[in-house]
């Protein structure tokens, strides 16, 4: 795992959806000529801090990394990069704090009950209790506490970003409007829906920097995290607090390399290091559509899907074994009324789903086969030793209307959260700049 890259990219945040070849202006005094007084020793590492009196602990850092490696798969740093990931969670906590101390300062307190329900419903969302998750929470080396002070974090700087920021935001009609017209003169054109990892460079490190956006790109390919987690952790973007996602955009909005790039890229897919303006960029394209047309993966299916599981330290070559028996079962499928005889004769599961959007299903590649097969015929068995393999049979297929445009009421409803999202990270600066942190 990539970690240490986390040291080399941490910086200021900066936007490179649009291209910008100046240099930055600041009202910062500094000579040319200039002689460091004093030493600074960058082995040294400040675990803890206190926030406006607020302890930060080591065991705090710990447990919130175990959590968010929980909450992404699970996969863990080499032990000689710890350091450096434990300073990137630490600052993370420190905002936290500061959005927690802030909501309390105006009022804003979140009962011991609503967090009760929120714990339960990431229990839930795991297919566990919430005495089961505490189970969980403590094998992997973190605690309900550390989950209950995230959930406290994030609630209390949503309810003060509702009541201290939205009323203050507005967006006219007239704004609305143009907007719709740009819509209806864009119609038949493409759109894409990318997320960026951007790492700045200058001319003294741009090789070292170009080396770290290729282990990023390993790390990527491994599929051990998602594309999030790494913009999260490594993106110098503003978008990186979203994941590094860039929204649907066109591409002659983006810097020329960018747009040359997510032209020839397919969905799924992962692009880079692409030279940009003052650095790199990684691209993912997570989907692509076509402006006031209809999109085939807009259709539900209502799906029968058939599981076989493997018992315990399965090896490869017998999974695959009996996943060739389970795929010649697949081809006597007559019909969605034939599914429970056949799942009968291999011992598999059947579950129905009803309703299901193509474009929710997680792999473009299945993606692709379902939209090529007609109600009543399975696709190829996939999946893995540890989870089993499945098949979905298609029982039926509402297909897509004309390309849905959005309402007035979302697109004022996408510019009002722009707005907030700006204004509570203007918030944000004041408050690290006002607060007094003490390193430990």
């Amino acid at each position: 795992m990539g970690w240490a890259l986390l040291a080399a990219t941490a910086g200021g945040a900066v936007a490179q959806t649009v291209a910008d070849q100046s240099v930055p202006e600041t009202n910062l005094d500094i000579p040319q000529n200039l002689q460091i007084f004093g030493k600074l020793d960058p082995n040294i590492r400040k675990p803890t801090a206190v926030v406006n009196d607020t302890v930060i602990t080591q065991t705090d850092v710990d447990q919130r990394l175990a959590l968010t490696l929980l909450t992404n798969g699970g996969a863990k740093p080499p032990a000689d990069q710890l350091d450096q990931i434990k300073l990137q969670i630490l600052r993370q906590l420190i905002d936290e704090t500061l959005e927690v101390q802030e909501a309390k300062a105006n009022k804003i307190t979140i009962t011991p009950a609503e967090i009760d329900q929120s714990v339960a419903g990431v229990a839930k969302r795991a297919g566990q209790t919430p005495e089961q998750f505490r189970v969980t929470l403590r094998k992997a080396g973190t605690s309900e506490r550390s989950l209950r002070q995230a959930i406290e974090g994030e609630l209390a700087w949503n309810r003060y970003l509702r009541r201290n920021v939205e009323p203050f935001v507005n967006v006219g009609d007239e704004e609305v409007k143009a907007i719709i017209d740009r819509i209806q003169a864009a119609k038949g054109t493409e759109e894409f829906n990318l997320h960026e990892i951007y790492l700045s460079a200058n001319d003294g490190n741009r090789e070292q920097v170009a080396a770290n956006a290729r282990q990023i790109i390993q790390e990527l390919q491994k599929g051990q995290q998602p594309f999030e987690f790494y913009a999260r952790s490594y993106s110098e973007a503003s978008t990186k607090s979203v994941g590094g996602d860039l929204g649907w955009i066109r591409l002659a909005t983006l810097p020329q390399p960018l747009a040359e790039a997510a032209q020839s890229m397919q969905v799924g897919q992962v692009a880079g290091p692409i030279p940009t303006p003052g650095g790199f960029s990684i691209l993912y394209l997570t989907d692509k559509r076509t402006i006031g047309a209809a999109d085939p993966r807009d259709a539900r299916l209502s799906l029968k899907q058939l599981t076989i599981k493997f018992p315990p330290n399965t090896t490869m070559a017998q999974a695959q074994a009996r996943a060739g028996v389970f795929a010649k079962a697949l081809e006597s499928i007559q019909g969605c009324g034939s599914v429970e005889k056949v799942a009968q004769s291999v011992g598999a599961e059947v579950v129905d789903n009803d309703s299901v959007p193509v474009r929710s299903v997680p792999d473009p590649r299945l993606q692709q086969i379902l939209l090529s097969l007609k109600v009543g015929q399975a696709t190829p068995p996939f999946g893995s030793p540890e989870e089993g393999v499945r098949s979905l049979v298609i029982c039926g297929r509402d297909d897509p209307q004309q390309g849905a445009e959005p309402s007035a009421n979302q697109i004022q409803g996408q510019l009002e959260q722009q707005r907030v999202n700006l204004r509570a990270q203007s918030k944000l600066r004041d408050l690290r700049r006002d607060a007094v942190i003490e390193y430990r």
